[in-house]
């Protein structure tokens, strides 16, 4: 009997939890990037605005929310205080007034400079290969897919 519960609860055993590995990875990510972002004023979700900022300039607010998996209510905020920082400036599309554009300002602009030696110090914190990281990556994106699509994201 004794074995059998023990078998039993092997699923509820937090170490066996990919969840829990994901959320302790996360936070183990966190805290190697907020001396690197701290040095260039930024917080995590505000470093990846700014990513989505950089690769595309301009961009409708709800298209970085939609690249966030960010409702707006949790992006306002966000960008108020990168506007107030003045990386930033948000504008109504002359087309369609209800459509909040995002810019980067110049300062904003100049800051993917200073973010180039990011990416470099998270993959020698790994201590991975690029290859290494990329498949974990992909793996992760895969997962993430398909449970939003279960829940209908």
């Amino acid at each position: 009997m004794a074995r059998k519960q023990l078998a039993a609860d092997q699923p509820l055993r937090l170490d066996n939890q990919i969840c829990f590995a994901v959320y302790s990875a996360a936070h183990a990510f966190n805290r190697v990037y907020k001396p690197l972002l701290d040095r260039l004023g930024l917080t995590y979700p505000q470093y990846l605005v700014m990513l989505v900022l950089w690769e595309r300039d301009g961009v409708p607010l709800k298209d970085i929310g939609e690249r966030l998996f960010l409702d707006s209510g949790t992006l306002t905020p966000l960008l108020k205080r990168l506007e107030a920082a003045q990386l930033v400036k948000r504008t109504r599309s002359t087309e369609d007034e209800r459509q909040v554009l995002i810019a980067l300002t110049p300062q904003g602009q100049a800051l993917k400079d200073k973010a180039r030696s990011v990416p470099q110090s998270i993959l020698a914190a790994s201590d991975c290969t690029v290859p290494e990281l990329v498949a974990m990556k992909n793996e992760i994106v895969a997962l993430r897919d398909r449970l939003n699509a279960v829940i209908g994201e």
